[in-house]
């Protein structure tokens, strides 16, 4: 049976030491001169268990569960108590680098979690830091938590609705369950990369003139009513193995879609089926559309004036008068098919592409002019 051998309790917690700043089993035995690891496993333990004075037993003495060392009197106690709480401080300080270069985060952590044993004044004097200075830096670590709590719902917001807002509606979303401020949301999202992500809609160019209407909208894009005041226009959809067109009408009341359709071919047929889904419409009821040759051919204006429509057309080369409609076809394309950098698929998908999105846009996508609220939600609010 080999001898016991006694190490000074210094040891004992220079090992605990070494071993808490990461200082592999073997180098600790090697450079203290301990001679097995069990002992080593063994003080950890005690550590751990707060079992401090028991690095101050003799060889072989073993104290009963729970209790500690026979004291002689109170003082003696007291001071052997003392003495364990500040050697965890002094320990902590050595371990977690608390000394010289103060870490906030580290010392709020130490006295929240010694605070119930020890008065958090005699814990900043041990650490030397002003108390103000630790009720500071815990104030700062709960405005952190919040701040980054308000940045991970900022991002949920943008991937939920695949970056196709900007920061005044993603502040908009996040104000009906919270308050926040838009030059925060603003910094958040260009911290990391979060803006909307859209790009430049490619113009087409005008079709030919054949039977002109005045221009009555005069780019007056309000309406007071719904169905008093429509546009119109087609766009190309190469996004497939064949070329397909996009025909919709918008209410300018809200910027809903009220008709649309889906074809191979730019003819009358095709912006006549679009004109044919329209509901009852009211006296004196405008659509407004560019000099394309289907909209100023003879069977659709004859069409127009059957169902009591008044025709509008924009100048000649100039797509901003009917900038309503132009901005949704540039939406839809921007917020699906160049965000997905979708270039090629399908024909049943594009078509499925932009069925979806035009529901969307009707029903859940929010607008700004519109009080932050959907087309659909801000006709039925209104009307």
């Amino acid at each position: 049976m080999g001898t016991r051998v006694s190490y000074p309790a210094e040891v004992k917690i220079k090992a605990i030491e070494m071993r808490l700043a990461g200082v592999p089993v073997k180098e600790v035995l090697s450079q203290l001169n301990i001679r097995s690891y069990t002992q080593l496993k063994r003080w950890m333990r005690w550590y751990k268990n707060g079992e401090m004075h028991r690095f101050e037993q003799p060889v072989g003495k073993q104290y009963s569960y729970g209790k500690g060392p026979g004291f002689k009197d109170e003082i003696s106690k007291l001071k052997a108590e003392n003495r364990y709480l500040k050697q965890q401080i002094e320990n902590l300080k050595k371990v977690q680098g608390i000394g010289k270069e103060v870490v906030p985060e580290i010392v709020v952590n130490v006295v929240e979690e010694l605070k119930g044993q020890v008065p958090i004044y005699q814990i900043c004097l041990h650490l030397d830091i002003p108390r103000s200075t630790y009720y500071h830096w815990k104030q700062h670590k709960q405005r952190s938590t919040s701040k980054k709590w308000m940045e991970q719902q900022i991002g949920k917001q943008c991937r939920k609705h695949k970056f196709r807002y900007g920061y005044r509606k993603i502040t908009a979303l996040l104000n009906r369950t919270m308050k926040i401020n838009h030059k925060f949301v603003q910094r958040v999202m260009q911290k990391y990369g979060w803006q909307c992500r859209v790009k430049r809609k490619k113009r087409k160019q005008t079709g030919q003139p054949y039977q002109v209407a005045e221009n009555v909208l005069n780019r007056e894009f309000q309406a007071d009513r719904p169905l008093q005041k429509l546009v119109t226009d087609i766009t190309y959809l190469p996004f497939g193995p064949k070329q397909l067109y996009l025909s919709s009408i918008q209410d300018l009341f809200n910027g809903e879609i009220i008709a649309y359709s889906i074809g191979d071919y730019q003819n009358v047929e095709f912006v006549l089926d679009t004109l044919s889904q329209l509901p009852s419409l009211p006296k004196g009821c405008t659509l407004h559309s560019d000099q394309g040759s289907v909209y100023t051919s003879h069977l659709y204006q004859q069409k127009i004036k059957e169902r009591g429509i008044t025709m509008s057309m924009s100048r000649k080369g100039t797509p901003a008068d009917n900038a309503s409609i132009e901005s949704f076809h540039s939406s839809l394309k921007s917020e699906t098919f160049y965000l997905d950098e979708l270039t090629y698929t399908t024909t049943t998908i594009v078509e499925q592409i932009v069925e979806n999105y035009i529901t969307y846009y009707n029903n859940a996508r929010i607008q700004t002019k519109l009080n932050n609220q959907s087309p659909v939600q801000y006709r039925q609010l209104v009307v």
